[in-house]
C-alpha cells in the first residue's frame, strides 16, 4: 500500500497533466475548426458564424475519429469508461501508449467539432492510460497495476472538474470492484495531487459555482424524491434508446469506420437547430444551474441534445457521458423546478445527482458530485434522496446501467454489487468434517491397499502417529502407485508417506486460504490440526467448501418469522461448527 501510495504521486500529477493537456487540445480543435485559427484559448461554438458549415464540420471530426479508430486503435471508441472497466477486469489493467495518445487527441476533434460529449470520459480513460502505463514499468501483479490505472482515471476526473471526493467515489462505485486499503489509499493520494495541481493548471474552487439560496427544511426531500423517480426513469429512456440506436448502426451496410461521420450528420442538424448542444456543453450546464433559462429553452435544449448524443454515441464516435447527462438530468430538474419553491437553478443540480445516479449506477458519486461541482454541501441531503431513488428505480427497471450494457453485449459478465466472500468470513474449524476417518502410521501398506479397494469412501485419509499426530496423507493414486510398483508393500504408511510434504491447515486458517491451498496442490482434502499439538482434529473437503457458499446463499434468500410466531422470541445462533 505504501509503495503504491508513493507511485501515485507520479500518477496523480500525470493524471493532471493530462487533464490540462485534453482541455486544450479541445480549445485547439474548437479555434480551428470553427474559427479558422490556431490558439489555446477556450471559445464557445456558440460564439461561431459558420451558416450551413455548422451541418459539415461535425462530419469532418467524425470522418477523422473513424479514421483514427480503423488506422490507430479501435480501443479509442467509445465514451471510455466500459473500456476502463473490461481492461481492468479482463486485460489484466493493461493499456497501451497508443490509446494514452490516440484518446485525448480524438477525442478533441469530436468534442472541438461539435461532438455532443464532455472530456471527462476521455480523461478517465487518459489518465488510466497514463497510470498503466506508468505501472508496466515495474514488477507489479494485475490487481496492483488496476489500482495506478484507477488511481489515474480519479486524478483526470479530479483534473476536469475539481471534484477529487466524487472521484474517489466513481472509483470505488465503478471501476475498483474492490474497497480494500491497497487501492484506496493509492487512489486518494493521485486524486488530492491532482487537486492541489488544479489551480496551476486549469481553475480553482467548484467548476460551477452556485449562489442560489436553498429552500426551507423538510419537504425538499420529498420533492427531491419525485425527481429522482423521473430522472431514473430518464436513465432507463436513454440507456434503452442508445442501445437500439447502436443496434441500427450494427445493420449499416458500411465498415463502421464511417459510422462516426454518419451519426455526425444528425450532430449538425441539431446544432442548426440550437447551437448549445454542440460540444462539451459546459456553459448549458452553467446557465441549468443559474436558472437562467426559459422553460421553452430548457424543453429544447433537454429533447435536442438526447437525440444529437444517442445518435453520436451510438455511432462509436469518441466522447464522455458525464456532461451530456449533467444536462439532461438539470434540464428535467429545471422544468420540474418551474412549479416548486426554490428556482431552477437547484432543482437543476437535484436532477444531475439524479440521473447520474440512475444511468451509472453510482448513487454516492452522483450526490457527492452534483454538491462538489457547485459547492453546496448545504445540498447533500437532497441529492442524496434523489441520487438514491433514481438507484433503486434503474435497478428495479434495468438489467445493466449504461456502462455495463456495451460490456454484457461483448459477452461478459459484469457484477457491480460488492459483497464478502463467504469464505473469507469462516475459518476452517468451523465448517471442516471434525473427528475424520484416518489411518494409522504403523499400517503395512498392503493394508492400506485392501481399504481402498474395499470401502474407502474419499479420495484420500490423513495418516496419524500413535499420539494422533498427522504423519502425512495417502490417497487412492498414491494406492495405485504402490500397488503398480509391488516393492512397498512390506513397507508402513510412515515409511511410504514420510518424505512428503503434506499441506495443511489450522482451525482459525480462514477457508477462503484453504480453498487456494486446494487449488494449488490439487489436494481435494486438507488436514486441519491443532496449532500446538499438531494433531488431527477435522478435514475440510471442497464439499465443506460448497456447503459454507451454501449456507451464504440461504442466509441471503431464505425468509423466516420469529418474533410473533407462537409466542416464542428469537434464540442467540449456535455458532458451532457443522461437519460436512
Amino acid at each position: 500500500m505504501a509503495l503504491l501510495a508513493l507511485m501515485a504521486l507520479v500518477v496523480g500529477t500525470g493524471g493532471a497533466l493530462g487533464a490540462w493537456a485534453l482541455l486544450k487540445l479541445i480549445a485547439v480543435a474548437t479555434n480551428l475548426l470553427w474559427f479558422g485559427r490556431l490558439s489555446v484559448r477556450h471559445v464557445l461554438i456558440t460564439d461561431a458564424s459558420v451558416g450551413l458549415l455548422i451541418v459539415v464540420i461535425p462530419v469532418i471530426g467524425g470522418l477523422i475519429v473513424g479514421l483514427m479508430a480503423r488506422f490507430g486503435s479501435d480501443k479509442i471508441r467509445g465514451h471510455g469508461i466500459p473500456e476502463a472497466i473490461e481492461t481492468i477486469l479482463f486485460g489484466e489493467s493493461r493499456l497501451s501508449l497508443k490509446v494514452a495518445l490516440l484518446k485525448p487527441i480524438s477525442s478533441a476533434i469530436s468534442i472541438g467539432s461539435g461532438g455532443p460529449f464532455g472530456a471527462e470520459g476521455p480523461i478517465i480513460m487518459t489518465g488510466g492510460a497514463l497510470g498503466s502505463l506508468f505501472a508496466q514499468c515495474f514488477h507489479l501483479s494485475a490487481a496492483e497495476r488496476k489500482t495506478l490505472l484507477v488511481a489515474g482515471a480519479s486524478a483526470g476526473m479530479t483534473g476536469i472538474f475539481g471534484t477529487p471526493l466524487a472521484a474517489i467515489l466513481l472509483a470505488i462505485e465503478v471501476l475498483l470492484f474492490e474497497w480494500k486499503p491497497r487501492s484506496f489509499v493509492p487512489v486518494v493520494v493521485a486524486a488530492m495531487v491532482s487537486f492541489a495541481w488544479r489551480p496551476c493548471l486549469v481553475a480553482s474552487g467548484p467548476m460551477f459555482p452556485m449562489m442560489a439560496s436553498l429552500p426551507g427544511p423538510g419537504w425538499p426531500l420529498l420533492a427531491s424524491a419525485a425527481i429522482g423517480l423521473v430522472t431514473g426513469l430518464e436513465a432507463l429512456a436513454l440507456s434503452t434508446s442508445l442501445y437500439r440506436i447502436e443496434d441500427v448502426f450494427h445493420k449499416l451496410p458500411v465498415h463502421w469506420m464511417w459510422w462516426p461521420a454518419i451519426g455526425a450528420i444528425i450532430v449538425g442538424w441539431g446544432g442548426l437547430i440550437d447551437a448549445r448542444v454542440l460540444g462539451a456543453g459546459y456553459a448549458s450546464i452553467a446557465a441549468l444551474l443559474d436558472g437562467s433559462l426559459t422553460i421553452r429553452v430548457v424543453a429544447a435544449l433537454l429533447v435536442v441534445k438526447a437525440v444529437v448524443w444517442l445518435v453520436a454515441l451510438g455511432s462509436g464516435t469518441s466522447g464522455g457521458i458525464l456532461a451530456p447527462l449533467l444536462i439532461l438530468g438539470g434540464a428535467v430538474g429545471a422544468m420540474i423546478g418551474q412549479v416548486l419553491p426554490g428556482g431552477g437553478g437547484f432543482w437543476a443540480m437535484v436532477g444531475m445527482a439524479g440521473i447520474m445516479s440512475g444511468a451509472m449506477r453510482a448513487p454516492l458519486t452522483g450526490a457527492v458530485f452534483a454538491a462538489e461541482l457547485t459547492g453546496r454541501f448545504d445540498a447533500l441531503p437532497d441529492t442524496i434522496v434523489a441520487a438514491g431513488v433514481a438507484y433503486a428505480v434503474s435497478v428495479l427497471l434495468m438489467r445493466r446501467s449504461i456502462l455495463t450494457e456495451k460490456i454484457a453485449r461483448r459477452g461478459r459478465h459484469i457484477l457491480q454489487e460488492y459483497t464478502v466472500d463467504p469464505l473469507d468470513l469462516l475459518q476452517a474449524g468451523q465448517i471442516m468434517t471434525a473427528a475424520p476417518r484416518t489411518l494409522s502410521s504403523a499400517m503395512a501398506v498392503s493394508d492400506a491397499l485392501d481399504f481402498f479397494a474395499g470401502g474407502a469412501r474419499h479420495r484420500s485419509y490423513p495418516v496419524v502417529d500413535g499420539a494422533g499426530r498427522l504423519v502425512g496423507l495417502v490417497s487412492r493414486t498414491d494406492a495405485l502407485r504402490w500397488q503398480a510398483g509391488h516393492a512397498m508393500a512390506d513397507a508402513t504408511l510412515a515409511e511410504a508417506v514420510s518424505d512428503v510434504a503434506q499441506p495443511v491447515a489450522y482451525p482459525d486458517t480462514p477457508s477462503g486460504v484453504v480453498a487456494d491451498l486446494i487449488i494449488e496442490t490439487g489436494i481435494g482434502r486438507i488436514p486441519i490440526v491443532d496449532r500446538n499439538s499438531h494433531k488431527v482434529i477435522g478435514i475440510l473437503s471442497r464439499q465443506d467448501l460448497l456447503k459454507a457458499r451454501n449456507a451464504n446463499r440461504k442466509a441471503e434468500t431464505g425468509r423466516s418469522r420469529f418474533v410473533g410466531r407462537g409466542g416464542t422470541l428469537p434464540v442467540e445462533p449456535d455458532h458451532k461448527g457443522t461437519s460436512g
